[in-house]
């Protein structure tokens, strides 16, 4: 992913969590975001051990006092992690990586990695945006367009969606009149425009319910807060929401960070240890890096242990014959759905609710050589954090949305599987979610283009594709 606009929502995003200093990893590109200073190692015996191995090794490199390294409390309980202050974040350089060199000898001693980095987990067009929506006309109709099929309680397929909140006007979309969860809080700024992310989670059960109309769909807004939260949290926030409504036949989540460990996240540990026991199908977004770095939870689905749990997503482009530009590629994720150009609920329809872009468009792809006219270039448009727009005297654009939207992202592909898997289970009476997206896989031939390999399509019957001529931007 080009740095332009990771360093953009870097920012948009610090300022969302003014109370944590966060930094970029590996190497300030557009890998991951971190907190500075901390990092976490599981409960128990290993905590004392890296305290000790950290303090150690910066006594005797660099001279610290030893009261820069500590166990910050409360530890987070049923999550099994704790954190490690490791320096001062606002001394200079982040220790950090210094930290995690300094376990490394001792991971190898005892064959498991001990300490990790505490990520920012972000929903997935956060900190890697595919694109911002565009509106669509009030009789423009949805893509997918809604199945055939009736809602029956008795018969439904749970669904949780880890996300953004509901807009409050959401039941003004019909595919969406039964659908519950949390508000999306702050919709507008001060000024009445809408906010950055607003309408996600929205989004999301839009597309769900179109694909599979026999759904009981629960929106939670774990990631209203700017869709960002820290590794050590979001394990607590994904406990939470199972257990305000028990483990759902399928969970939908858009969200994750990419990491340079191999083998998972040790913030979400102890949640995919209860989600492996479970029945629960976790379909999870493979994120719009535009990388094969293993974006995390998509990419527990590769791991031995958790792949009949997790099933991961990349993005097909528009015309559904290959990967899109922006989604991450590579054996780690398992299908790919259309997630360009897809239309879905963003606002209701009574009240018109202006926006203002945050990213200008690219004059050739972000990603690459791509030959289509993919999102980084059309529909083309000017963003308000753009560097040098303000000394041009250059305005962003504002658009008004009082109806359905279209937006670009692994975080919509993955609805559409989710909405798939829950589909089969209505026609086939299939009650275990895992056997239902098993067979949905083994049952497909369709296969895409997708950096140089054919890898496993999941198109919805009342997708269509969208035209490669994009109109130019309402405005």
């Amino acid at each position: 992913m080009a740095p332009q606009r990771f360093h953009e929502q870097f920012q948009h995003i610090q300022r969302a969590l003014p109370d944590i200093p966060l930094t970029m990893g590996p190497d300030d590109s557009a890998g991951f975001l971190y907190e500075k200073g901390v990092v976490l190692v599981r409960d128990g015996e290993e905590a004392p051990f890296v305290e000790d191995a950290v303090r150690t090794h910066f006594t005797e490199t660099q001279g610290l006092v030893p009261d820069h390294v500590r166990r910050e409390g409360p530890q987070t309980g049923r999550t099994g992690v704790t954190r490690i202050r490791v320096g001062d974040p606002t001394q200079g350089e982040d220790t950090v990586p210094h930290a995690l060199h300094a376990v490394r000898q001792a991971e190898d001693r005892r064959g498991r990695r001990l300490a990790g980095r505490n990520h920012v987990m972000h929903i997935a067009v956060n900190a890697c945006p595919g694109d911002e929506p565009v509106p669509v006309p009030r009789a423009g109709s949805a893509n997918p367009a809604p199945a055939e099929g009736r809602y029956d309680p008795a018969t439904a397929v749970g669904v949780l969606v880890v996300d953004t909140g509901l807009v409050h006007d959401h039941r003004c979309y019909p595919p969406l009149a039964h659908t519950t969860g949390d508000a999306q809080c702050a919709e507008t700024d001060a000024d009445g425009v809408l906010r950055q992310y607003v309408g996600h989670g929205t989004f999301i059960a839009g597309i769900l319910a179109a694909v599979a109309p026999n759904t009981d769909i629960t929106v939670r807004g774990t990631l209203n807060d700017a869709g960002a939260v820290l590794e050590s949290e979001f394990g607590a926030l994904l406990f939470e929401a199972v257990d305000r409504d028990g483990w759902p036949d399928i969970i939908s989540l858009s969200a994750g960070t990419p990491s340079e460990d191999a083998d998972g996240l040790i913030g979400l540990e102890a949640f995919m240890w209860e989600l492996r026991d479970q029945r629960t199908l976790l379909v999870a977004a493979a994120g719009n890096n535009g990388s094969a770095t293993p974006f995390w939870p998509a990419a527990y689905a590769a791991l031995p242990e958790y792949a009949g749990s997790v099933l991961s997503v990349g993005a097909l482009r528009a015309d559904g014959e290959g990967g899109a530009c922006f989604s991450n590629h590579g054996p780690w994720v398992r299908a790919y759905a259309p997630g360009e150009r897809l239309t879905s609920a963003l606002t209701g329809f009574r009240v018109p609710v202006p926006y203002v872009y945050q990213h200008s468009t690219y004059d050739s792809c972000r990603f690459g050589p791509d030959a289509y006219s993919c999102t980084c270039q059309y529909p083309p448009h000017t963003g308000v954090l753009s560097e040098g727009l303000t000394s041009t005297g250059g305005k962003p654009d504002q658009v008004m949305f009082e109806g359905p939207a279209q937006w670009s992202g692994t975080s919509f592909a993955t609805p559409v599987v989710a909405g798939l898997v829950a589909d089969r289970m209505t026609r086939y009476r299939e009650r275990d979610p895992r056997a239902a997206g098993a067979a949905l896989l083994a049952a497909t031939a369709d296969r895409a283009e997708v950096r140089g390999a054919r890898a496993p399509a999941l198109r919805p019957p009342t997708w269509r594709p969208v035209p490669a001529a994009i109109p130019a931007l309402p405005v």
